[in-house]
C-alpha cells in the first residue's frame, strides 16, 4: 500500500478538521499520516506517493507571521493549533520533488463570501515550482465566519475528495489518467 502525507496549518481548528476528514476519505487506499506543519519534515519519506498540504486563506493568500498574530489576536492564543510557523515557510524549505513521482494536492478553508485570493492555489503553485505532479485542482472547503466552525457538510465533502485523490493511486501507486 502507498504512503500519503497530509500537512496542515489550523489557527482555530477548522483547517485540522477538514486534513483530518480529508486522511480519513483516502484511508482506504493509503496508508495515511496527519502531521501539523510546525512537526512536518522539511524531506518527505521515500515512500511517500501523495503529499497533500492545506492552510486556512489569510489575507488573500497564504498566512504571514503577521497574519497568524492577528489570528491570535481573534481567538485564544493557548489554544491555536499552528502556534510557530505556517505552510508558507515551510514549503519555502520543502527540498523539492527531484525526479519524485509524488504527487500533491493543496486545498484551503476561507469564509463563503465571494473574495479574491486563496491559500490553496498559492500552495499548489509552489508545490509545482518544486517539481510534484499535481492531483487535480486546488479545492476550498468554508467556514461560516473567521473563527468557524465549518460549512454544513464540509467534512463529507473532504472525505469525498481525499477518496478521489486516493483513488487515482490504487494502480501500483501511481495517479490514473481520470485525476480527480
Amino acid at each position: 500500500m502507498a504512503d500519503a502525507l497530509v500537512v496542515y496549518e489550523s489557527m482555530f481548528g477548522n483547517t485540522q478538521q477538514v486534513a483530518q476528514a480529508v486522511a480519513e476519505g483516502m484511508a482506504g487506499f493509503l496508508s495515511v499520516e496527519v502531521v501539523e506543519v510546525g512537526a512536518a519534515p522539511a524531506g518527505l519519506p521515500g515512500e511517500t506517493a501523495l503529499l497533500v498540504v492545506g492552510a486556512p486563506t489569510h489575507a488573500f493568500g497564504m498566512s504571514r507571521p503577521n497574519t497568524r498574530q492577528d489570528a491570535a489576536r481573534q481567538g485564544a492564543p493557548d489554544a491555536l493549533v499552528s502556534p510557530t510557523i505556517g505552510v508558507r515557510e515551510w514549503l519555502a524549505e520543502l527540498e523539492p520533488a527531484a525526479q519524485s513521482r509524488t504527487a500533491a494536492a493543496a486545498f484551503d478553508t476561507r469564509i463563503r463570501v465571494p473574495l479574491p485570493g486563496s491559500a490553496a492555489r498559492a500552495i499548489r503553485r509552489r508545490l509545482r515550482n518544486l517539481g510534484f505532479t499535481l492531483a487535480g485542482p486546488a479545492r476550498t472547503f468554508s467556514v461560516k465566519g473567521t473563527r468557524g466552525p465549518l460549512a454544513d457538510g464540509e467534512l463529507d465533502a473532504a472525505r469525498v475528495w481525499g477518496r478521489a485523490l486516493a483513488s487515482s493511486f490504487v494502480d501500483l501507486g501511481q495517479p490514473s489518467q481520470g485525476r480527480p
